[in-house]
């Protein structure tokens, strides 16, 4: 696993995703996704199912499994546990690296 370092954010923002239904190829323009569907459809918003289906947030999870940015396992059926509070602290970083003019 890598260890988190000052410039974590920006390392998250980079990491790779593989989402269709965003059409996202990294994490920074999947959170940038996720804010234009809120901005647009604002109260209207499904934050269930931003992007369709429920499992929105599991696919940033399985990205920073993958780039074993924290620890996660796999099955058959895809991502089946994984450091969520790690997880969330690695997206919270990206966001404070988003939000840093």
């Amino acid at each position: 696993m890598t260890n988190p370092t000052p410039d974590m954010g920006h390392w998250v923002l980079n990491t790779p995703i593989n989402d269709a239904d965003s059409g996202a190829t990294t994490i920074r323009e999947y959170l940038v996704a996720l804010a234009r569907i809120m901005w647009v459809h604002g109260e209207g918003a499904d934050g269930k199912r931003p992007f369709g289906n429920s499992d929105w947030q599991w696919n940033v999870y399985a990205a920073l499994v993958k780039a074993d940015l924290i620890e996660g396992s796999f099955d058959e059926h895809g991502l089946v546990s994984f450091d969520e509070e790690k997880g969330d602290q690695l997206i919270a970083d990206a966001l404070r690296v988003l939000a840093t003019p």
